[in-house]
């Protein structure tokens, strides 16, 4: 557990010292700020909500996870294919740590930053009690969702960035596998015949995550974004462990 934290802590120290993760970070937080004020009424576009109703903490928590499609692969996407690039992968390989030691430690790396990222958010939260009076429920089960699918996104990010060298076709893979499962399963779930509907409705991301978003807290969804993690980390892992032999 001790390698995990000292590698954790190197990724999270190497994030707040990299300008491209304060251009990602920016730029969620921008879309965030640009999809709130316009829900609230603030830009000069009529208001999809009224302020201080529970539409508008659940708008703005949906609004964050479809960020996070693209967010999360750029945050991730460096992590093993900059190790690749840079051979620096092959030094860890021969070093006393495990594959799952090594994942573990970058995921739990690129979380705090992650946690770090969403605390900034909070900021929404106050202006949303400035508006009117949020309900705390609404407010915690929704970060709480945030930080699970924030989970599961970047083990899918971090997946992807161990099977290439390349950072952007790292990326480009990882938006497009979250985006299947949180854009696309939607439209097929409404749109498609059984009994594909009914499989794109129990495997799209946002069926469960609006439980959270709406203040509720769903057994399915708890195991839904928890067997996604541990799922592509383990798939990363593996993609690891087949480098030991090529």
């Amino acid at each position: 557990m001790k390698k995990c934290l000292v590698l954790a802590n190197r990724e999270l120290s190497t994030y707040f010292y990299s300008p491209m993760a304060y251009v990602i970070g920016a730029m969620f937080l921008a879309v965030t700020a640009l999809i709130f004020f316009h829900g609230l009424g603030l830009l000069d576009i009529p208001p999809v909500f009224r302020p201080g109703e529970e539409a508008s903490l659940r708008s703005l928590f949906e609004a964050m996870a479809y960020i996070m499609v693209f967010t999360a692969p750029l945050l991730t996407m460096r992590l093993m294919s900059e190790e690749f690039r840079s051979g620096t992968i092959e030094k860890m390989l021969t070093t006393p740590i495990s594959d799952t030691q090594i994942v573990l430690g970058k995921f739990l790396g690129v979380m705090s930053f992650y946690a770090v990222l969403l605390a900034t958010t909070l900021v929404f939260m106050g202006l949303v009690a400035r508006y009117g009076q949020p309900d705390a429920g609404v407010a915690v089960m929704g970060y709480l969702g945030m930080l699970l699918l924030g989970a599961a996104f970047t083990a899918v990010g971090i997946f992807t960035s161990s099977i290439t060298r390349y950072q952007i076709l790292a990326a480009l893979v990882g938006i497009t596998i979250l985006a299947v499962f949180t854009l696309l399963m939607g439209p097929l779930a409404v749109y498609a015949p059984s009994p594909v509907s009914e499989i794109a409705a129990r495997a799209g991301a946002m069926t469960y995550f609006r439980d959270f978003a709406k203040g509720m807290l769903d057994t399915r969804g708890l195991v839904y974004f928890i067997s996604g993690t541990v799922l592509f980390l383990f798939l990363s892992v593996k993609s690891l462990e087949s480098r030991r032999w090529r």
